[in-house]
């Protein structure tokens, strides 16, 4: 791995704040559509920052697909009753678990996912060019 696992986990953390002050940040100015689905892909962004730091070896399509999974999974958890259930006790569980499903939120998790994924994989595919041996003069 061309960054070593003690400065991902440094980095996402950094990386998890900053995508909830973004969040925050258009929840002030927005009240609209903007504001719940920019919510909903900066989530997905914030869960795949917590896939790297617990994991900050793992490839970036795995910590996607990871990340999204789990969005899925809390978003479906939410036709159970649950989280509405929890979220009426502690303001911490309504932003992490949600209220009420929406199927439109399947789709925007990804949408808050995919892009780090590929810049994940091209910041990758770049240190793996920049370090590969230069070819050799044939004698």
């Amino acid at each position: 791995m061309w960054i070593k696992a003690r400065t991902v986990r440094l980095l996402m953390p950094v990386a998890a704040l900053l995508f909830l002050g973004l969040a925050l940040l258009i929840r002030a100015v927005d009240d609209g559509a903007l504001r719940q689905y920019s919510g909903t892909a900066l989530y997905g962004s914030m869960v795949w920052a917590a896939v790297l730091f617990l994991a900050p070896r793992m490839a970036p399509v795995p910590a996607g697909i990871i990340a999204t999974v789990f969005c899925w999974a809390v978003e479906i958890a939410q036709l159970t009753g649950l989280p509405a259930e929890l979220s009426e006790r502690s303001q911490a569980a309504r932003l992490a678990l949600g209220v009420q499903f929406d199927p439109v939120d399947l789709a925007w998790y990804p949408a808050g996912v995919v892009p780090l994924v590929v810049l994940h994989h091209l910041a990758c595919a770049h240190h793996r060019r920049a370090t590969l041996p230069l070819p050799q003069p044939a004698d």
